[in-house]
């Protein structure tokens, strides 16, 4: 027999009682796309409570069953039957806020509270201390992080979430348009909702935990969503269908498709609307519908909304050549985020408010967003925020592109100006940025600035330096006879990824790293108007890539258009919010290097070192040594003085004889990447 209730997070951690996971149940399993859901759940959530205190997310359920053997005024305990993969998530989440909040206040009392009250049974022994206990696998690591250990952190899935959370925590901090820790944390405890199951003694756990975790086919939204719309229509259920249903099902082909549908028709009123929300939020704007007539006029207008969704989804299917193309291009750009605003803007259309002309400009300004952020390393950090947030915020008293264009010039949106742009093209490693498709849909839309007498298909091409990334002893004295063997790998570092030195061919593999001698030839016989134009110089290097990067910036500023005039361009060069992003996530018990940060930042290992003199506060900072791993050139100290070398000791880090951390313990450049890439993390796409 069971028993089931709703209730927050906050409900179940507090008062004295501990969750015990079973050795059954498989170890921590989440990663990186569970955490950022969760986080964009919350985040959303935090935001919705400013507006609508009593606003909530049903984050799903949490089956309990109560261990025999608890004294009367003792602990609680429970097995944790069901759940335990978002319990152990919400609490590591908790313990970042804890430790965030510390770090801005070390007196703070909404930390203390969240240690006290909802991670640990104050006053109780182990193994009681801590309230939730995970498999023996994750104990160690997980107690860690939940008692403040200097280790916490370390290179395992537990140690991922806590890193993850902190790492964001840090984000909310440094963003203008941030969320204070107090409301990500009131979100957590009181705004998640949790449906508790509770056993009682004598039921079979193992068996209901079995039964819980069968497989099988469950209803998407989209099929909840059908369902009910057809069970509100009992006479005019079977025309409906025909007229309208069965047509737009047609159209987009897959309930995925109607399912997203759906979902944008949902933003166009509630912007923070999350995908799964979907059948709740539609449901609950069904619901005020009185009569089938009712019912069946708002299939109809979703099914002209599908007209207009199939354009976005096939935009060769759209009759004006302005639009089109600007829906090709926002097509190959491949990015979900804009489809709110786009389907806003075709239905302006549609609805006699907007001309073709006006959708066209407007599309571009979209694109314009897109390729400027990109280029200056932004990519699509909160556009899935800014694009739902823009249907409600335009002034529809002006024309639509003139609106839209105000809109994205306003407030902390990364719409770069001339000056950010330029800047970044001649600086930011464009190599490493976004997503490899992403680099290349760039370089193609440039190679078309140039007007070539024949297009190249994208799919045969791949991205070139001309400057090799790694050079070989000819470039090398070349670039000595003409900089000065002392500087050679400094300038290689600061320009190898950059856009001045990259190109498009379908030769890499016999290009790879020759001499530009060997070079020069191909690329000049390659149909790809840039290849010519490199071809033209008689060799090549520092000053030929900056040289080429300004006359690209010119190109690129004259035919995206800037955002308009807002005051100075005081906005810090993304590349060292990446940095400090990559610093949070370091793992506790390792060591790295300035050059390993520089190489996988794709930048000089100088100006790492330069940054860092002013990021040594930032968490994870002393785990940063020089080439060797020498500490006593590097003594440094935290908030309560412990020396550098002690500190990483502390976690683990064992030196030898010499001062220095053993190699073993220091990270390798693949990990990195993979920091790197979870520091960029995609919001949205």
């Amino acid at each position: 027999m069971v028993a089931a209730q709703e209730t927050t997070l906050q409900k179940i951690l507090e008062g004295t009682a501990q969750y015990v996971v079973p050795l059954y149940q498989r170890p921590y399993q989440w990663g990186m796309d569970n955490f950022k859901e969760l986080w964009r759940d919350v985040a959303a959530l935090a935001e919705d409570i400013e507006d609508e205190p009593e606003a909530t997310h049903f984050l799903g359920s949490v089956v309990l069953a109560p261990l025999p053997g608890t004294v009367a005024g003792g602990v609680a305990r429970y097995l944790v039957v069901d759940g335990q993969q978002r319990l152990t998530t919400l609490t590591l989440l908790l313990a970042a806020l804890r430790d965030h909040l510390r770090d801005a206040d070390p007196r703070s009392r909404e930390a203390d509270r969240l240690h006290n009250q909802l991670l640990t049974n104050q006053y109780a022994d182990d193994p009681f201390y801590v309230k939730l206990l995970p498999t023996q696998a994750d104990r160690k690591s997980y107690a860690e992080v939940i008692e403040g250990s200097v280790a916490a952190g370390g290179d395992d899935k537990i140690g991922d979430a806590y890193r993850f959370f902190r790492a964001n925590l840090a984000d909310t901090s440094e963003d203008g348009a941030g969320l204070a820790a107090a409301q990500i944390a009131r979100a957590v405890t009181s705004g998640l909702s949790v449906v508790s199951i509770s056993t009682h003694p004598g039921d079979n756990v193992h068996r209901i935990f079995q039964s819980l975790n069968n497989t099988g086919l469950k209803l998407t939204q989209g099929d909840l969503l059908r369902n009910y719309i057809f069970m509100r229509l009992p006479k005019r259920g079977d025309e409906v269908y025909k007229r309208y249903w069965l047509p737009l099902q047609e159209r987009l082909g897959d309930n995925a498709r109607i399912e997203t549908l759906f979902w944008l028709d949902l933003l166009q009123t509630k912007p923070t609307a999350k995908q799964t929300q979907t059948f709740v939020g539609q449901q609950a704007r069904l619901e005020k519908l009185e009569t089938e007539d009712e019912m069946a006029a708002e299939v109809e207008r979703l099914a002209r909304l599908g007209e207009l969704y199939h354009l976005i989804l096939h935009p060769e299917a759209e009759q004006d050549p302005a639009v089109r193309l600007r829906l090709q291009r926002l097509a190959e750009w491949d990015s979900t985020t804009s489809a709110p605003l786009m389907l806003h803007l075709l239905q302006l259309r549609a609805e006699g408010r907007a001309t073709s002309e006006h959708v066209a400009r407007a599309l571009l300004y979209i694109e314009s967003l897109f390729v400027r952020r990109f280029l200056v390393g932004r990519a699509t950090q909160g556009l899935n925020r800014v694009f739902p947030q823009a249907v409600q915020d335009l002034d529809h008293g002006k024309p639509v592109d003139v609106a839209l264009h105000e809109y994205l010039s306003e407030g902390r949106k990364h719409y770069a100006t001339d000056e950010a742009l330029t800047r970044a093209i001649l600086t930011n490693p464009l190599y490493n940025t976004g997503r490899a498709a992403q680099r290349k849909t760039v370089l193609t839309w440039i190679e078309l600035l140039m007007n070539p007498k024949e297009r190249v298909d994208p799919s045969t091409l791949t991205i070139e330096h001309v400057m090799p990334q790694t050079l070989s002893p000819a470039w090398r004295e070349e670039l000595g006879h003409r900089y000065g063997a002392g500087v050679v790998d400094e300038r290689h570092d600061e320009l190898v990824h950059t856009l001045g030195n990259l190109t498009l061919t379908g030769l890499n593999e016999s290009l790879s790293n020759g001499t530009f001698d060997k070079k020069r030839p191909k690329l000049g016989a390659s149909s790809i108007v840039m290849n010519q134009q490199i071809a033209a110089h008689e060799s090549w290097g520092p000053d030929e890539i900056q040289a080429r990067g300004q006359a690209l910036a010119a190109q690129i500023t004259a035919r995206w258009p800037a955002p308009l005039a807002k005051g100075k361009d005081v906005e810090e060069n993304p590349l060292w919010e990446l940095l400090r992003r990559i610093l949070i996530l370091l793992p506790a018990g390792h060591w790295t290097t300035y050059g390993d940060l520089a190489k996988v930042l794709g930048t000089a290992a100088q100006h790492v070192g330069q940054k860092m003199t002013s990021m040594r506060s930032a968490p994870s900072a002393h785990r940063v040594l020089n080439s060797v791993g020498d500490a006593a050139s590097y003594i440094e100290s935290n908030h309560s003085g412990v020396e550098l070398r002690v500190l990483l000791e502390k976690e683990g880090v064992i030196f030898s004889e010499q001062d220095r951390a053993l190699p073993e313990f220091r990270l390798s450049y693949k990990r990195l990447e993979e920091l790197r890439c979870t520091a960029e993390m995609d919001e949205s796409d």
